[in-house]
C-alpha cells in the first residue's frame, strides 16, 4: 500500500551531551521498502551550563525532584528551539513538517534488572519533555522510545539497527554499521539477511573516554580531540592499553548495552590514577584511550561477529568517524598484514584472514553527524503508523514493540 510522503525531523543528543543533531527526512512507503531521503541536517550546541548540568545528572549526582522537573522542561525548550532553527536553516516552514522524532538526553540506563524495592527492575531515562516540544513548535512529537523495549525484557538499546537494516541490507554483501558516539555500537547485517538475523550491541566507549581526558587536561577549554591532534603528539602505553582491554564489559556476550553510568567519571578517575602510577603524560593517555576505542570495536568483531559471519564492509558514522587515528586503526586492523601480528594485542587480531572495507556513511549520502538523527526520524514515522520498530534479535526483547510516546500538537 502506498503512503503519502511525510517530512519528519529526527533529533538526537548522545551520551557525549555536546549538542543536538537534527535531520530533515522525507519518508514514504512501508517496511521493508521504506523510501528514506535525507533533505538536510543541522547541529546546535548545548549552552555550557546546560551541558554541565546534564553531565552532572548523568553521573548520578543528587538532584532534587524540582530541579529534575525543571531540567526536563528546559531541555524540551532547547529541543524545540533546535527544531525551529533547523527548519530555518533548511528553509522549510515548520507547518510542512508532519512529525518530530526526538531521542532525548539519556541520564540513566539500567538495562539489566537489579533488585529495587523488593522487585527486579530495569529502566532507562531520556529527558526533554515531548509535550513542551510539540507545544512550542506546533509539530506532533514522538519521544521516549526506549522504555517499551525494556518493558518486554529488552535492553532498550540499540534501537538504530532497525534503520541500519533498512538502509544497508544487501543480497550479496555482509555489512556492519558502526556508530561511534560517546558509546560505540554496531549492527551486523549478513548478506541477504532477514530482520531476525540482525545482531547489534554496544561495543564499549567510543569518544567518551577520549573526550573526558581532553576536557580534564585542557581544563574544559576543549571538549574533544579535533583531528586527533593531541593523540598524535603522544605515545601508546602498552601496559595501560592492556589494562583497558581486560575490561569485563568487552567479554560480556550480546545482547548488551552500556553508557555513562559505567564508562563515565568514575571510570575516567580510575584511568587518571593508573596513569599517575605509571607516570604517563597527558597526550600519551589520550593516544592510548583513542587506540583502545578502535581496538575495543575490533575486539567485539573478533569475539562475536567474524567467527560466524562474513563481513565485506564496515560503514562508520558518528563523531568518531571524524577522528583520523580511530579510522586509521580500524582500517589497518581489519585489513591485517600477517607480518604485523606480533605488534597487536591478541584480542584485536582478526579471527581469520580479514579484508573488510572501512567506509564512512557519507559515501552513501548520509553525513556521519546526521545518521542517528535520521534514524529517529524513521523510528518516529514507524511509531506514528503504529508499527513496531525494535529488533528483538538486537535488544533481547521477548517480541517486537511499538516504541515511544506521542505528544500531539494543538490544532492549527
Amino acid at each position: 500500500m502506498l503512503t503519502k510522503p511525510m517530512l519528519v525531523l529526527g533529533m538526537m543528543s548522545g551520551t557525549s551531551a555536546d549538542g543536538i543533531d537534527s535531520a530533515l527526512v522525507k519518508i514514504s512507503g512501508t517496511p521493508p521498502n521504506l523510501k528514506i531521503k535525507l533533505l538536510g541536517h543541522a547541529k546546535q550546541n548545548f549552552p555550557p551550563q546546560i551541558r554541565k548540568e546534564i553531565l552532572r545528572v548523568a553521573e548520578q549526582n543528587p538532584l532534587a525532584p524540582g530541579e529534575f522537573s525543571q531540567l526536563h522542561a528546559r531541555l524540551g525548550q532547547l529541543y524545540a528551539e533546535a527544531a525551529l532553527n533547523a527548519c530555518k536553516k533548511l528553509k522549510i516552514s515548520p507547518r510542512k513538517v508532519a512529525l518530530i522524532g526526538n531521542h532525548g538526553q539519556t541520564v540513566f540506563h539500567q538495562s539489566q534488572p537489579v533488585n529495587f524495592l523488593r522487585a527486579k527492575t530495569a529502566s532507562t531515562l531520556q529527558i526533554g519533555d515531548g509535550s513542551v516540544i510539540a507545544g512550542l513548535t506546533g509539530i506532533t512529537t514522538i519521544s521516549d522510545f526506549r522504555p517499551a523495549d525494556i518493558a518486554l525484557g529488552g535492553q532498550g538499546a540499540p534501537l538504530v539497527p532497525y534503520v541500519d537494516y533498512l538502509l544497508w541490507r544487501d543480497k550479496k554483501l555482509g555489512r556492519v554499521a558502526l556508530n561511534i558516539g560517546g558509546i560505540a555500537n554496531l549492527t551486523v547485517i549478513r548478506a541477504n539477511a532477514k530482520p531476525s538475523d540482525v545482531l547489534a550491541f554496544d561495543t564499549g566507549p567510543g569518544n567518551m573516554l577520549i573526550d573526558a581526558l581532553v576536557s580534564h587536561f585542557t581544563r574544559g577549554r576543549q571538549r574533544y580531540d579535533k583531528n586527533a591532534h593531541l593523540a598524535a603528539q603522544g605515545n601508546l602505553i602498552p601496559q595501560f592499553l592492556q589494562t583497558l582491554l581486560n575490561d569485563r564489559y568487552l567479554r560480556q556476550k550480546p545482547p548488551k548495552s552500556t553508557g555513562r553510568e559505567y564508562f563515565g567519571a568514575a571510570y575516567t578517575k580510575k584511568n587518571l590514577a593508573l596513569g599517575r602510577r605509571l607516570h604517563v603524560k597527558a597526550n600519551d593517555l589520550i593516544r592510548t584511550v583513542t587506540i583502545f576505542s578502535a581496538l575495543s570495536i575490533v575486539d567485539a568483531l573478533n569475539r562475536f561477529v567474524l567467527p560466524k559471519t562474513k563481513i565485506h564492509q564496515l560503514i562508520v558514522s558518528g563523531g568518531g568517524a571524524n577522528n583520523p587515528l580511530v579510522m586509521a586503526q580500524l582500517s589497518a586492523l581489519l585489513n591485517f598484514p600477517v607480518g604485523a601480528r606480533h605488534a597487536v594485542p591478541h584480542s584485536a587480531r582478526p579471527h581469520r584472514s580479514s579484508n573488510i572495507e572501512v567506509v564512512s556513511s557519507s559515501a552513501f549520502g548520509i553525513p556521519v553527524d546526521a545518521k542517528e538523527a535520521l534514524a529517529f526520524a524513521v523510528l518516529a514515522y514507524e511509531t506514528f503508523h503504529q508499527r513496531p520498530c525494535n529488533l528483538p534479535s538486537a535488544t533481547g526483547a521477548r517480541h517486537p514493540a511499538i516504541l515511544g510516546k506521542i505528544s500531539y500538537a494543538s490544532p492549527r
